[in-house]
């Protein structure tokens, strides 16, 4: 249903390169670079998520509430994730850990325009 999710951001080469690391064990890349966006994912037609530099040519802000939550298969992938982030400069927002007992596992970063970024499992 989602097609692609779009956070601003300031540097394109350090988060064309964060998240197209952070995701390449998926399969994710940059599918689509205009310049001032870049569409990073598996290929056109799948969701992607966007990372641009402000129409507005005004500095990136992320939203107080906004997050993009990323599925993973198991707990283990969504703390490898969460890891892998960290070591490309991501801030912990979150370890890794079980949130809702028997139903809910996530780990949360902050990229380097502080944009919240979740690893999650239900189950």
């Amino acid at each position: 249903m989602i097609g692609y999710t779009t956070i601003g951001v300031s540097d394109m080469t350090r988060a064309k390169a964060f998240y197209s690391d952070l995701f390449a064990e998926q399969g994710a890349k940059v599918v689509i670079d205009s310049g001032r966006i870049a569409f990073i994912g598996t290929k056109r037609g799948e969701p992607m998520l966007a990372i641009c530099e402000p129409y507005d040519k005004q500095a990136p802000t992320p939203g107080n509430g906004v997050m993009i939550a990323f599925p993973t298969s198991t707990k283990e992938e969504a703390a490898a994730l969460y890891h892998r982030a960290i070591s490309l400069g991501a801030t912990c927002d979150g370890e890794p850990g079980q949130r809702i007992p028997d139903r809910f596992y996530g780990a949360y970063v902050k990229d380097h325009d502080g944009n919240k970024l979740c690893f999650f499992v239900f189950g």
